[in-house]
C-alpha cells in the first residue's frame, strides 16, 4: 500500500497570495509588460483545427477494435481533448476574442468543448474565476482538495487511485465545496453538447462517443499531460503555492506550465507568457520550478511528504486580491 503520508493537515497561512504584489512590482519596473495583454488571434484557428481533427478521427476509428480505440484514445485523442480543455482555460480568460466580447468567447468555448464529450466550458469559466480571485481560500477556491480526499487517499496506493480518478474529483468537487447557481449559458452549453453527442452516436456509433469520453478521462488521470494538475499548486517546497514548468509539454498545453506567470498576469495569453519571463527573468528564476510532469506524478504518489494535504490554505475570512 505504501508509506502513510506524513502530513495530517493542510499548510495554513495568514498572508495574501503573492501574485498581486508581484504583478504590481513587475509593472512598475517593466511597464512594457502591458503590451503583452490581449487576445491570441491564432487561438480560434488552432482550436478549430483540433476540433475538426477529432471529428475526422471519429470516421477513422469507427470500425476499430476496443483495444485499438482505448490505445488511440490514450496516446492521441485524449491528448487533443486535454489540450482542448486547456484551450478552454485560455478561452475562460477571454483570450479568443478579447474581454470586450465575452459572449463570443463563451460560445466559442462550446465549440472547443465538443470533442471532450461532456459540457464543461461555461462551468469551468465560472469556477476558475474564483480560483484566481481567491487562491487557496478554504471555502472559495474550487481547486483545493477537500479534507475528505486528503484523509481517504493517504498512502501510495491511495494517491495512485486519486490520480487516476482526478477527472471525477476535478469535475464534482466544486458542486460539493462551493456550488454556484446554474447559469443560462451552462444550460445552453449542455444542450449543445448533448446534440453533438447524439449526432456522433447516430453517424458513427456508440463506440465513437466512447472514444471521445475515454480519451478525456484517461488524459486527465494517470497521463503525462495531466501532471500539470498536481504541478501547479501542490506544495513541493515549503511556503510556495504556485510552480512553473518550462518543458516541452507546454507546446501541446498552451503554455499552462508557465503557471506563476499566468497567475501574475491572467490577461496575457499563454502564447506570450514565455516573452513575459524573458522581460522579467529575475522575478521567476529564483522560484521553485518543476522539470518534469511525469516526475511530479511519481513524487506525488511515492513521497510520503506529498499528498492531497500538501496544499496551502487560507482562512475564509481572508480574501485574496
Amino acid at each position: 500500500m505504501g508509506q502513510h503520508v506524513s502530513r495530517t493537515d493542510f499548510e495554513w497561512v495568514y498572508n495574501d497570495q503573492p501574485h498581486a504584489s508581484r504583478r504590481k512590482a513587475m509593472l512598475k519596473k517593466y511597464p512594457q509588460i502591458k503590451q503583452l495583454f490581449g487576445p491570441d488571434t491564432s487561438l480560434k484557428y488552432v482550436v478549430s483545427a483540433m476540433v475538426l481533427t477529432q471529428i475526422f478521427m471519429l470516421y477513422v476509428m469507427q470500425n476499430q477494435s476496443w483495444m485499438m480505440i482505448i490505445l488511440v484514445a490514450y496516446c492521441f485523442g485524449g491528448i487533443i481533448n486535454h489540450s482542448l480543455m486547456l484551450a478552454n482555460h485560455e478561452i475562460s480568460h477571454n483570450m479568443a476574442f478579447g474581454y470586450g466580447r465575452p459572449l463570443a468567447n463563451r460560445y466559442f468555448g462550446m465549440w472547443c468543448n465538443l470533442p471532450i464529450g461532456v459540457p464543461m466550458s461555461v462551468s469551468f469559466k465560472k469556477y476558475h474565476t474564483l480560483h484566481h480571485r481567491y487562491l487557496a481560500d478554504e471555502k472559495l477556491d474550487p481547486d483545493l482538495p477537500s479534507a475528505l480526499e486528503a484523509k481517504l487517499f493517504c498512502n501510495a496506493a491511495g494517491k495512485f487511485v486519486w490520480v487516476v480518478l482526478q477527472p471525477v474529483f476535478y469535475a464534482l468537487r466544486p458542486l460539493f465545496v462551493n456550488p454556484l447557481p446554474v447559469e443560462r449559458l451552462e444550460i445552453i452549453n449542455t444542450l449543445v453538447q448533448l446534440v453533438f453527442d447524439a449526432f456522433v452516436v447516430i453517424i458513427f456509433g456508440w463506440k465513437m462517443l466512447a472514444y471521445l469520453l475515454i480519451g478525456s478521462l484517461l488524459a486527465m488521470g494517470f497521463h503525462p499531460v495531466a501532471g500539470h494538475f498536481i504541478a501547479e499548486h501542490y506544495m513541493f517546497a515549503k511556503g510556495f503555492e504556485t510552480y512553473s514548468y518550462y518543458g516541452p509539454l507546454n507546446w501541446i498545453t498552451f503554455n499552462v506550465g508557465y503557471h506563476n506567470e499566468h497567475h501574475d498576469f491572467p490577461a496575457i495569453p499563454g502564447s506570450r507568457l514565455p516573452e513575459l519571463k524573458k522581460i522579467a527573468p529575475e522575478f521567476y528564476e529564483t522560484l521553485p520550478q518543476h522539470i518534469s510532469w511525469v516526475r511530479v506524478m511519481y513524487d506525488f504518489i511515492t513521497d510520503p511528504a506529498i499528498g492531497p494535504y500538501a496544499r496551502i490554505k487560507r482562512r475564509a475570512l481572508l480574501k485574496s486580491g
